[in-house]
């Protein structure tokens, strides 16, 4: 009923592009590293009216026949201020019409009046004590995606307010193929403006946030005293209201806003990319603010405030942080906040942080030292979410989690990364430096002298082309022969191979990876003799092969030069014979 994507496939259809349309129809929407993913426009596997209506039907079906209670506790909405003229397509419009398709079938919606951060609904999925909830955004994505992203609760799984994963996705997805055709009410989007089902849960989840927030506040006093002052950009997204809101709670000034990207823009006017990941290229107007306004910190969110970026000033120059340095920093300072303020009899084993295998390996070599435990998972917060919640249910005390790609989780009251918690802590973290007389880049040093020295580096090549992916993976599976890995890297050692794809770990006695199979993407771990770490994965929502690679030193190991030239030895000799990028065609990440 959107005239705009129906007009798209008519348009296709006359000028005869049968190629695309069998692109766009003969396959649909499907579950990556964060929600079911896909750009806007016409067709069963993109973002549009209609393929909102059927996922939303298949997630009804599927917690109508999980919950015998779903009608009394109801189900969370929210979405941000993303859009496409295109498709006359809006995280607004597709957030009503996921919110009729429910209101129709008399199951209570708690919509969000506003645009939130994707942290709300996880959060409010827990608060209310609703079976699920679902966030619309497109986080940081290119102008036209919009992702659907799921991070429902039940009694299993969702209810835990973290991001589904199998087999409920798989189980989802049946239901969506069980009831494609829209029923009666589906289409109609002004439900949630006349419906008594529909509820505003905005004022209570924003004050209950806040509130909980200060669990994680350890010096209020210090923080209306300091004379640090803090720039924040939420890159044309959701951010800003919030993060200010999250200072005051925390006893700061209001942060400085960049005023040409505090309001939510879906163009994003002022940047080429909206991802705050991309470092000094997109923070441009931010520093130069920072500059005028004479302060030392700046803090970024992306477009749906779940991640944060932070760069600091130091004689004139700025250094922009990368995920795995502030993973560094909030792990020494999560953990010696809970030793400063832990009851006597508490035990440091009790104790857990938690990374993303692709992540840095630093708070390893911290939990070796002080004696609580570090876990991984696979990539992606839902892995990250379910088992923090199991160990909570255990007993266990959870302090930080994180992924490399700036995403942060400060304690639990939200079990999916926060951008906005986030950015409160490091202004905490900042400001007690400040009154050491120490910076955040003065106390990284430290921490790496401390618990050994961790260099990483990630990028990424574009690949437009799923069979050139595939071909790259399996030569590597059967590289010296049939299912043989290779043992060398041009003229670095490989000591052991683990392929999550297929389940195997060179490293284990039975051979057989720990991380669960994960077979719907590629990702293959290389472990060097040198002790360099390395991992090439696909990505769940791009087309693009990611590399990461880290040199972990041992702490009385102090040169720093050598390990980094080391690092980007290895990493030139993973590109020219595992990628072989010019033979492939993959396009190199622009500078």
């Amino acid at each position: 009923q959107n005239p705009k994507t129906k007009e798209q496939i008519e348009s296709l259809l006359q000028a005869g592009k049968h190629k695309e349309l069998r692109d766009r129809l003969c396959s649909r929407l499907s579950f990556g590293t964060a929600g079911l993913r896909s750009a806007m426009g016409a067709g069963f596997c993109y973002i549009n009216d209609l393929t909102v209506i059927q996922s939303t039907q298949g997630i009804y079906k599927y917690l109508e026949r999980c919950f015998s209670d779903f009608k009394q506790r109801g189900f969370v909405v929210g979405y941000d201020t993303r859009g496409q003229v295109t498709s006359n397509c809006s995280s607004k419009k597709l957030a009503q019409l996921t919110a009729a398709v429910l209101l129709a079938k008399d199951v209570p919606v708690y919509f969000f009046s506003t645009y939130v951060p994707t942290p709300f609904v996880p959060y409010a999925v827990q608060e209310l004590k609703a079976v699920a909830g679902v966030m619309i955004t497109a986080s940081h994505n290119p102008k036209e995606d919009n992702g659907y992203k799921a991070s429902p609760r039940l009694e299993v799984y969702w209810e835990n307010g973290a991001q589904i994963k199998s087999p409920h996705d798989k189980e989802i997805i049946k239901c969506i193929e069980e009831c494609v055709e829209p029923w009666d009410g589906s289409w109609n989007e002004n439900l949630v403006d006349t419906s008594p089902l529909r509820r505003d849960p905005l004022k209570k989840i924003c004050d209950c946030y806040m509130e909980d927030l200060k669990k994680i506040c350890y010096h209020r006093e210090l923080n209306t005293q300091t004379s640090l002052k803090f720039v924040h950009t939420s890159f044309h997204g959701v951010g800003h209201d919030y993060v200010r809101l999250a200072f005051q709670a925390f006893g700061f000034q209001d942060p400085i806003p960049v005023p040409e990207q505090r309001d939510p823009d879906p163009d994003f006017p002022t940047v080429r990319c909206p991802n705050p990941e991309e470092g000094e290229s997109v923070l441009e107007l931010s520093l130069r603010l920072a500059e005028k306004e004479n302060a030392r910190v700046v803090v970024a969110t992306d477009p749906d405030a779940d991640r944060l970026a932070v760069a600091e000033q130091q004689n004139g120059c700025w250094k922009v942080f990368t995920g795995n340095e502030l993973a560094a920093l909030f792990g020494w300072w999560m953990f010696s906040r809970w030793k400063e303020n832990c009851s006597q009899d508490a035990d440091v084993k009790n104790v857990y942080m938690l990374a993303t295998t692709v992540s840095s390996k630093i708070l390893r070599a911290i939990a070796l030292k002080e004696g609580f435990h570090f876990e991984e998972t696979l990539p992606g917060f839902k892995w990250i979410g379910s088992r923090v919640k199991d160990l909570l249910d255990n007993g266990k005390e959870v302090l930080f989690a994180f992924e490399e790609s700036i995403g942060f989780m400060c304690g639990t009251s939200v079990l999916d990364k926060d951008g906005v918690s986030a950015a409160v802590v490091i202004a905490e973290m900042a400001a007690y430096l400040e009154s050491k007389n120490q910076t955040l880049e003065q106390k990284l040093a430290e921490i790496y002298e401390t618990y050994g020295y961790h260099k990483a580096k990630t990028s990424y090549f574009l690949c437009y082309d799923p069979p050139t992916i595939k071909r790259l993976f399996e030569r590597l599976r059967n590289f010296d022969g049939p299912q043989s890995y290779p043992r060398f890297c041009g003229d670095y050692s490989i000591l052991h191979v683990r392929d999550v794809t297929t389940g195997y770990d060179s490293s284990q006695p039975n051979k057989k990876s720990v991380l669960p199979v994960s077979k719907s993407s590629q990702m293959i771990t290389f472990t060097f003799q040198n002790g360099c770490v390395a991992t090439l994965r696909t990505s769940g929502t791009e087309p693009k092969i990611k590399y990461y690679a880290e040199m972990c030193a041992p702490p009385e190991q102090s040169d720093r030069s050598f390990l980094e030239e080391e690092l980007q030895k290895l990493i030139a000799a993973l590109i020219a014979n595992f990628l072989e990028p010019d033979k492939n065609g993959l396009i190199w990440r622009s500078a």
